[in-house]
């Protein structure tokens, strides 16, 4: 199964973006590549700026200064991106009818959306609860409905934010799995987790954030076996960034 889109959007560069809320720094002076591969893991503290890099990846935040490309380009529209928050909203409809409505909003000629739609359920491992209503699924289901319904829209570059983070150990280890299958489709993953052990598990590169700033980023077996920096030797060994 293959349900890759021509790499449009990446590399995705942030030059020396700064975002403002008010009077709030959110993100400062970052400047970061994203490029095709295993996942990118954002981690860092509370309130560091991964959900705002997210989402300025995404197109949904403006840079309050500097620049965000998108294979050059500054002003690309976001259609071969898709992300995933916290908490996904599930319509008021089946699981798979939820995926034949982002079908149908991707503009999927009809023809292709049933043959679609069962390849993206038995991707994530829910064909078999395809007619359940989705709000009667269980959290985790939720939420890897929600990664079925996002990569409906072809995307190559998917974020996740904190997709684990209020899931028990078995639904947090079938996102994970989730997560690798995509990752062997080809689509980029960037995504933000509080949990390091989950970062070990799957991330390609690390990115740690704190007080909107990158403090280091790079391979992941390099950054957890010989952190350079001191913020990230004190974040990895548990202690708190102030």
């Amino acid at each position: 199964m293959s349900m890759r889109a021509p790499d449009s959007d990446l590399p995705l560069m942030f030059v020396d973006v700064g975002i403002l809320a008010g009077e709030v720094t959110i993100l400062d002076q970052l400047t970061l590549t994203l490029d095709a591969g295993p996942p990118t893991v954002l981690i860092g503290p509370n309130g560091a700026g991964k959900t705002t890099l997210l989402r300025a990846a995404m197109g949904l935040i403006p840079a309050s200064r500097g620049r965000i490309t998108w294979s050059g380009r500054e002003a690309a529209p976001p259609d071969k991106r898709a992300i995933v928050f916290q908490r996904p909203v599930m319509l008021r409809r089946s699981a798979v009818g939820n995926i034949f409505y982002a079908l149908a909003a991707a503009k999927a000629p009809r023809a292709v959306r049933q043959e679609r739609a069962n390849d993206l359920l038995a991707l994530v491992g829910l064909q078999e609860l395809a007619h359940r209503p989705a709000r009667r699924l269980s959290g985790g289901e939720q939420q890897r409905l929600a990664l079925a319904r996002a990569l409906a829209r072809g995307p190559t570059v998917l974020f996740l934010d904190e997709p684990t983070a209020s899931l028990d150990p078995y639904a947090t280890k079938a996102i994970e799995e989730v997560v690798r299958s995509i990752t062997r489709l080809g689509v980029k993953v960037v995504m933000s987790t509080h949990d390091l052990g989950q970062a070990k598990r799957i991330a390609g590169d690390i990115v740690l954030l704190h007080r909107g700033r990158l403090i280091e980023s790079g391979p992941a077996d390099a950054f957890f076996a010989g952190p350079r920096t001191e913020e990230a030797r004190k974040f990895i060994a548990g202690g708190l960034l102030v």
